[in-house]
């Protein structure tokens, strides 16, 4: 009788898949079971309204900086502050960056008042995208932007780039004509955004502190 290879190979390909499934299911069962047992596990101290979180980093300077944004938090009576710090460097060109305390309040009127909407339609788009991860990455030309990131001609890459120059995201390379690079003082806010949508795809950083309704 004449094997049917094909039909063998996708039998195995599904039992594997099973089998996959299984197990991650099982590993992620037994990660939150020992994430419930470790001794060093973040503690938290309820205050008037909000948690301290401690010992929520390995580094205790960092897990400092949380405490004490978790008592300002409670002292302003702020829905929340937001410290972050960064370097990027990439094509010969840096920027770093530090702010401290940031009110979430503020973060949170950027909705309101339109401009968070107006900066993501900017450049929420997969032809503008590449066309910045190609600069982040270096200095970049037109001719090298319809190389790189697969345009047709540099009329399509003018045409995407147009919102990007409009917003100053990008700009012309003042020492190199032809030449365009993300406006320094603009890399922090693509990085940091790229960093928030990390996080919302990796939720591993995060510690919450959830009260039942009534609850004071």
């Amino acid at each position: 009788m004449e094997r049917d290879y094909g039909k063998e190979i996708d039998a195995i390909r599904e039992q594997m898949e099973s089998l996959q499934s299984m197990t991650s299911s099982q590993l992620e069962d037994l990660r939150n079971m020992v994430m419930t047992l470790l001794p060093n596990k973040p503690s938290t101290e309820k205050l008037e309204r909000v948690h301290v979180m401690h010992g929520m980093h390995p580094d205790g300077r960092l897990s400092e900086m949380m405490e004490e944004l978790c008592h300002k938090t409670g002292e302003k009576g702020v829905s929340g502050l937001v410290t972050y710090l960064g370097v990027y460097n990439s094509g010969g060109r840096q920027s770093n960056w530090i702010r401290n305390a940031v009110p979430a309040d503020e973060l949170l009127d950027l909705i309101e008042s339109g401009v968070a909407g107006k900066v993501l339609a900017c450049i929420g788009n997969a032809n503008r995208l590449a066309i910045l991860l190609e600069i982040l990455r270096g200095p970049r030309t037109v001719a090298k932007l319809v190389e790189k990131c697969g345009f047709g001609s540099t009329g399509q890459v003018y045409h995407h780039m147009k919102p990007l120059l409009a917003a100053d995201v990008v700009v012309e390379d003042e020492q190199q004509k032809g030449v365009y690079i993300i406006q320094p003082r603009k890399v922090q806010g693509i990085i940091m955004l790229l960093a928030g949508i990390s996080d919302m795809v990796d939720e591993t950083y995060t510690q919450e502190a959830w009260e039942a309704p009534g609850e004071k």
